[in-house]
């Protein structure tokens, strides 16, 4: 008894680990993924901020409707007032819906300005062009590393090292991940190849549409190393569900060791990081 016991505590130790560092979407969520940037904490914030106004809005208007059907049924009023006007109730539903919407609106326009305001100038710079149905991903530095992404197949796993399903989900697990550096300005340039996508990674509070022809500019700075999951967001064909997007983020020496590994052997690199990654069980998983 004791040593199922011990082995239960040992299991929810271990769970409770990955926990500190794992988002993965669950049944029947109705919250955003927990936030890996100061944008998404900001997203997060504005989002419980605007529920104060709502729910007691939504419950007023419920509370006026069901007020006038049962206050003015035609059994109870069987002769309907012809009332045209009430001067003090237009000032109130004029005066009070102009308040809210100005408290609403002025975080909201300093949450849109902090999105396209970078705080600094972006140390990183990577190119994501989508295609039907995967990305290819090119590190604009001085030595460009450029490489394709695509959902894993659930035949390769063995092969790559990625069976554990809670840090490399179904439909999510890609074959190479995106690897960046912490607390560093990430700038991605999106693009499209063929149709239009988007790319979305929900825990960083960034998407955008991947247009042929046109390249939009979006930006993060990963505060938490894990892995990060998106997906296209924008339909694209039959293969739309199957294309997500996979960010490891990592410290600065761990990615600098795998950017000059991966200019020769990516696959290697890749297993190489993983490695000292999975072991720390520094895993984050973000759905659209």
């Amino acid at each position: 008894m004791r040593k199922i016991f011990a082995s239960a505590v040992a299991a929810t130790a271990s769970l409770a680990s990955v926990a500190a560092y794992a988002a993965q979407p669950t049944p029947w969520q109705a919250t955003f993924q927990p936030a890996a940037t100061g944008i998404m904490e900001q997203i997060t914030w504005f989002e419980r901020y605007t529920l104060w106004f709502i729910v007691p809005i939504t419950l007023f208007v419920l509370f006026l409707l069901a007020y006038c059907i049962w206050r003015f049924r035609a059994s109870a009023n069987p002769v309907p007032s012809r009332t045209s006007h009430n001067t003090l109730i237009e000032v109130i539903w004029t005066v009070g819906p102009v308040v809210i919407l100005l408290f609403l609106a002025i975080p909201s326009f300093q949450l849109l300005t902090a999105q396209y305001s970078p705080p600094e100038d972006a140390k990183l710079t990577i190119k994501a062009t989508a295609n039907q149905w995967n990305w290819d991903y090119e590190y604009q530095n001085a030595e460009p590393l450029s490489f394709n992404s695509a959902m894993l197949a659930e035949a390769d796993r063995a092969a790559a090292g990625k069976e554990d399903k809670a840090a490399y989900p179904r439909l999510l697990a890609v074959d190479n991940e995106v690897v960046v550096p912490i607390n560093t300005l990430v700038r991605v340039l999106v693009t499209a190849s063929d149709v239009i996508h988007a790319f979305a990674m929900p825990a960083f509070g960034v998407k955008t549409d991947a247009v042929p022809g046109r390249i939009n500019e979006i930006w993060f700075k990963a505060e938490k190393e894990g892995l990060y999951y998106g997906q296209c967001s924008e339909l694209c064909g039959k293969d739309h569900a199957y294309m997500p997007i996979a960010i490891r983020v990592v410290s600065d020496a761990q990615y600098n060791t795998w950017l000059a590994a991966a200019k020769s052997d990516l696959p290697g690199a890749n297993k190489a990081l993983m490695a000292e990654t999975d072991g720390a069980a520094k895993v984050a998983a973000a759905g659209n």
